[in-house]
């Protein structure tokens, strides 16, 4: 097992890509704590990933909070004495066109995918570097690496993920902490249902109809799935990636390849 013993935080962990990663790093051999404002849903992750034999613990987070955040850092590492990892899976998404996009709006996306992926790392540093080794997981997007029309708070947010792994990664190289993100693409989500329902009432499409096109343009041929990035994501949790640091891999299906 990759991540035997391992204690590690996963956001947004109660659906999606975050409770296909909460699954996997269990099935590695890490305990895992499933944070989410979704905290039912939390705690059916926590059932599936212990029915299986793993170990795990639901804990509400509120990750546009810094001090929910750090509260639960604190909590974790009084219980369990140290913090292996952190995954910063949380995130919102918003398809509205620019000359519509509200402040309101904006600042939402900013807070819970930038100021708290940022704020929550933050927090999972101090018992890192007193420990002198943890592993962070930023989810970034294909979006961030390339603007389209009507995703511009998105996109931003995401480039911002992508640049904020890259200075917290060279802050925390010195303390023996990985920092390292995944831009995935097209994943057959709940987050992506949404997606597909926003563009088509602005397009004008039946239900599943965008979702089936942008799916059609993948190299690979088909939509990714949750667990499609989850391999990676073990990867860069464990001593394989111990060399490696500051970087951003596509995990798309070949839809974006710089």
């Amino acid at each position: 097992m990759q991540l035997r013993g391992k204690i590690t935080i996963i956001t947004g962990a109660a659906s999606g890509m975050g409770r296909a990663m909460a699954l996997g790093y269990a099935a590695e051999g890490a305990h895992v704590v499933v944070a989410d404002l979704d905290e039912r849903g939390g705690a059916g992750v926590v059932e599936e990933i212990e029915s299986s034999g793993g170990s795990a613990q639901a804990e509400r987070l509120d990750v546009a909070d810094p001090a929910d955040s750090r509260d639960l850092v604190s909590r974790v590492v009084e219980e369990h004495g140290r913090l292996d990892g952190l995954v910063n899976n949380a995130g919102v998404g918003l398809i509205k066109p620019v000359w519509e996009t509200t402040q309101q709006e904006w600042e939402r996306i900013f807070s819970i995918n930038v100021t708290g992926l940022f704020f929550c790392s933050q927090a999972a540093l101090e018992p890192m570097r007193r420990q002198g080794r943890g592993k962070i997981v930023n989810l970034a997007s294909i979006a961030g690496r390339r603007g389209e029309a009507l995703v511009a708070a998105y996109c931003a947010s995401k480039a911002a993920v992508i640049s904020i792994t890259q200075s917290v990664a060279l802050a925390a190289a010195p303390h023996g902490v990985q920092v390292n993100a995944m831009a995935p693409g097209v994943v057959d989500t709940p987050y992506w249902k949404d997606v597909d329902r926003q563009f088509g009432e602005l397009l004008g499409k039946e239900p599943g109809q965008h979702f089936a096109d942008v799916s059609e343009s993948i190299p690979l041929g088909r939509a990714e799935q949750p667990a499609d990035v989850v391999p990676l994501a073990v990867f860069l949790a464990g001593e394989g990636s111990d060399y490696i640091t500051g970087q951003t891999y596509n995990v798309d299906g070949g839809l974006v390849t710089s």
